[in-house]
């Protein structure tokens, strides 16, 4: 471990170089470090991938660095991509982006949508994410769904790319964890080599607020880091739990016959109260491998603090301690509704009901007109 007083810096970046946060600017592996102190040339891990393996890799910044590169973004003449997450529609929206787009146009890229069940059909989901994205004040002049994990979708990617830079320049925006270094690797992978969108050139420099990908007219592409949503469910889990909660293929939804005052436990990350209505079915979205567990309301404040970190897992036991208390928020159901609960998924309400949602505090929970 470097000592508290030395002060590096990478040469490829500026960042400061730090060995203890691997998703924070600067981080360099102890290992690494110090061959690069020996041979005096010293990059941050994100840099050493792009400069050896053409590899994007996001990097986190606070919210003060990300506003003063969206004024840049607006203050350009470029098309503005902005990729989200199709399973964290609401988590995954960078609040005024579209005060901060200017004149230029947005491209929405919607991430994941091998997630969503095959039955549902890509013209809804479009539909309903142009909705959406309108309701929150922004209106994208396309919407595009795809997989970012799936090379054979790039060319589509491509082809919108070319169709609506104009000969601009793209800047392509996004929060943590929705999957915009995996799409731009993908782009990256898909053109270098071919006479295509992206020069086979080494990118000319980088810095920590972007990188440029040199385009094959002499304009760029520029990643910029992923800005963090402090309400997202992510942030409180470590990495094992966010695999259990993150969906990595199609999710199967779960149905569960509810009379009044039944509630439902989402492992110990949230709870879902049916306080009144008549029994009725509810539909479950979340990752396959998230644990839900049915009891009676008037047991489940008793059930939560006796089993949480043990049967309702995550949060782990030993997590149990700094986990934030679950604070309740009260919707009043009038037609067929989904109850979004950030960064981890929903549960389809088919009729009137009085709902309590449960949620870590800090983190979003809202409704929603039912996606299916």
């Amino acid at each position: 471990m470097m000592e508290k007083t030395e002060a590096l810096f990478c040469i490829g970046c500026g960042a400061k170089i730090q060995t203890t946060d691997e998703n924070s600017a600067g981080y360099t592996q102890p290992s690494v470090l110090q061959q690069g102190i020996e041979s005096g040339e010293i990059y941050c891990k994100r840099c050493f991938r792009l400069r050896n393996y053409n590899e994007i890799q996001d990097v986190n910044i606070e919210d003060d660095e990300f506003l003063k590169l969206l004024n840049e973004v607006g203050q350009s003449d470029s098309l503005i991509v902005n990729v989200i997450d199709i399973f964290d529609f609401n988590g995954s929206l960078i609040p005024g982006l579209n005060r901060f787009a200017g004149k230029n146009p947005i491209l929405m890229i919607a991430n994941k949508r091998d997630i969503l069940p095959k039955s549902l059909k890509d013209g809804k989901i479009r539909q309903w994410l142009m909705e959406s994205a309108h309701q929150a004040g922004l209106k994208p002049i396309d919407v595009l769904l795809i997989s970012a994990k799936k090379k054979h979708e790039m060319e589509r990617v491509v082809a919108l790319l070319e169709k609506y830079r104009q000969g601009k320049d793209v800047y392509v925006v996004g929060v943590t964890n929705v999957g915009k270094s995996t799409l731009i690797n993908q782009i990256i992978n898909y053109t270098t080599g071919e006479d295509n969108l992206i020069t086979t050139s080494r990118f000319p420099g980088t810095t920590l607020d972007k990188i440029e990908i040199p385009l094959s007219d002499g304009h760029f592409i520029y990643d910029t880091p992923g800005i963090i949503h402090r309400h997202q469910m992510a942030h409180l889990l470590g990495a094992k739990d966010l695999r259990i909660i993150a969906p990595q293929k199609e999710i199967k939804p779960k149905t569960y016959q509810l009379n009044a005052e039944q509630s439902l436990f989402m492992g110990g990350l949230a709870r879902f109260d049916f306080v009144q209505g008549e029994r009725q079915s509810f539909t479950a979205y979340f990752a396959n491998d998230l644990n839900i567990h049915r009891t009676k309301l008037a047991k489940a404040n008793q059930f939560y603090q006796q089993h949480l970190g043990g049967l309702l897992q995550p949060p782990r036991k030993e997590e149990v301690a700094d986990f934030p208390e679950l604070v309740r928020h009260e919707f009043s159901i009038k037609e067929k509704s989904d109850i979004v609960f950030s960064g981890l998924g929903w549960i389809s309400v088919k009729s009137k009901a009085i709902i309590h949602a449960w949620v870590p505090k800090g983190v979003s929970v809202v409704i929603r007109k039912a996606l299916i």
